[in-house]
């Protein structure tokens, strides 16, 4: 179960994850993340205010900083989208699904 899971730091130099791998870690989680060109992941959430948009933000914040990796959140109104990928080897690591299962709980 990947949201057992703890992201470990990347330190680069080391390839991203290839389509075979990126497809048997999409299984893992919910089934509105996409995979962005196999280099990033990427989920929409829609909320019914602006208010609880933004509690999610702050939620998804605390976690990545708790995990030491950090996705691009975007907030319009009432939806964010979330988009993870890692950074150091521009493509995806098991990291990136560790933490969309995180956010996937929240």
């Amino acid at each position: 179960m990947l949201n057992k899971k703890t992201c470990i730091p990347c330190q680069g130099g080391i390839p991203p994850l290839n389509s075979k791998e990126i497809s048997n870690f999409l299984k893992d989680i919910n089934d509105n993340w996409v995979s962005l060109l196999e280099i990033k992941i990427s989920r929409t959430f829609n909320f019914d205010s602006y208010l609880n948009a933004l509690s999610f933000v702050n939620k998804i914040a605390n976690l990545a900083e708790n995990e030491g990796h950090h996705p691009h959140i975007h907030l319009n109104f009432k939806n964010v989208e979330v988009i993870i990928f890692t950074h150091k080897i521009n493509g995806l690591h098991e990291n990136d699904f560790i933490l969309a299962a995180k956010i996937d709980d929240i």
